[in-house]
C-alpha cells in the first residue's frame, strides 16, 4: 500500500477537482482525504488530497512527470507530491530555555511527530544534557554579530551534512539570517508569545503584568526577513486575571508556547499548511 500526498493551488477555473479526481481514479488510486479552498479575493484554489495505491504501477518519478503533463501544466498549478514513507527530517535550533525543546523531543520519543530529529544546534552548550538524554546529535555553533557569516556557514554545513529538509526553532534567541531564509523558504517554524508589538523586549511577561492584561498567548509562524511577520501556522491564549502573579504569567505562557509549537510542527510535517501572499491556508 502507497499512501501520497498532493498539494495543489493555481488560478481558481472551472473543473480542477473533477480533473484531478478523474486522474487519480484513471491510474486506480482511492480518494481518502479531499479538502479544498478558494481565495476569493486572491481568485486563487487551493486543495490537498491524500489516495492510496493498493498495487502502484509507477515509481513516483513517472508519476510526479505524468501529473505534471496532464494535469500541471494545463492548469498552471504550483504543486507538492510527498509519500507516507517520506518522514521530512527536522533540526531544532535552540538558546538557553529548555521548555519547548523539552515537549518536543518528548512527543518525538513517544511517536507523536510524524518526523525524524536529526540534530540541534545551539549558541550556547547549556541543552547539551538534553540532546544527549534523548540521543540527538548536538552541535554548537556561536552567533554573535561578530562571527555571524562564519555561524552561518556552520549552520549549513551542519543541515546540509543532516540533509534536513525544515528547521524549528525552539526559543532560539538569535536572529536568522537572509542567506539561511532562502535556502528554507517557508520551512523555518518560529514560536513567540503573543504580546508583540505592544510589549517587545526581554520581560514580556513582567510588562504585560504591569499594564493588567487578560490575555496571554502565543504565534509559530513560518520565518521571514521581516522580524515575526511571517505567515501564521497555529495560535492560541490562555486567560489570565489579577490574581495572577509574574510567576504565574511566565508558566501559562510557556505552557501555550509548547502546545502551539507542538501544533505548527505537526501541521508542516503532514502538509497540512500552504504558504500564500505571506498567509496560510492549514488543513486541519
Amino acid at each position: 500500500m502507497q499512501k501520497i500526498t498532493l498539494l495543489i493551488h493555481c488560478k481558481d477555473q472551472k473543473g480542477i477537482i473533477a480533473a484531478v479526481t478523474n486522474y487519480i481514479a484513471s491510474i486506480d488510486g482511492n480518494i481518502v482525504y479531499l479538502d479544498q479552498h478558494v481565495d476569493e479575493d486572491e481568485d486563487v484554489f487551493f486543495m490537498r488530497i491524500e489516495c492510496e495505491f493498493k498495487n502502484p504501477k509507477n515509481d513516483l518519478k513517472a508519476l510526479e512527470a505524468d501529473f505534471e503533463q496532464q494535469l500541471a501544466a494545463p492548469f498552471e498549478m504550483t504543486w507538492q507530491l510527498f509519500t507516507q514513507e517520506q518522514k521530512p527530517k527536522m533540526a531544532i535550533f535552540v538558546s538557553k530555555y529548555d521548555h519547548c525543546l523539552y515537549d518536543v523531543l518528548g512527543r518525538y520519543r513517544t511517536n507523536e511527530l510524524p518526523l525524524e530529529i536529526c540534530v540541534i544546534i545551539s549558541n550556547h552548550r547549556d541543552l547539551e544534557p538534553v540532546a544527549q538524554q534523548f540521543g540527538i546529535p548536538f552541535h554548537h555553533v556561536p552567533f554573535t554579530k561578530e562571527i555571524k557569516e562564519q555561524g552561518e556557514q556552520q549552520q549549513l554545513a551542519i543541515l546540509h551534512k543532516y540533509e534536513i529538509d525544515f528547521i524549528v526553532l525552539a526559543r532560539y534567541m538569535q536572529i536568522i539570517t537572509p542567506n539561511l531564509i532562502a535556502r528554507y523558504k517557508n520551512r523555518i517554524i518560529n514560536i513567540h508569545h503573543s504580546f508583540l508589538p505592544a510589549f517587545p523586549g526581554a520581560k514580556p511577561y513582567h510588562s504585560a503584568f504591569k499594564r493588567g492584561v487578560k490575555i496571554i498567548g502565543a504565534t509559530s509562524h513560518y520565518v521571514t526577513e521581516a522580524l515575526d511577520e511571517g505567515p501564521i501556522i497555529e495560535q492560541d491564549i490562555a486567560r489570565v486575571s489579577h490574581s495572577h502573579s509574574i510567576e504565574d504569567f511566565i508558566t501559562k505562557g510557556r505552557d501555550v508556547e509548547r502546545m502551539v509549537l507542538a501544533r505548527a510542527i505537526k501541521l508542516h510535517a503532514e502538509h497540512k499548511t500552504m504558504v500564500y501572499n505571506n498567509k496560510t491556508v492549514v488543513f486541519l
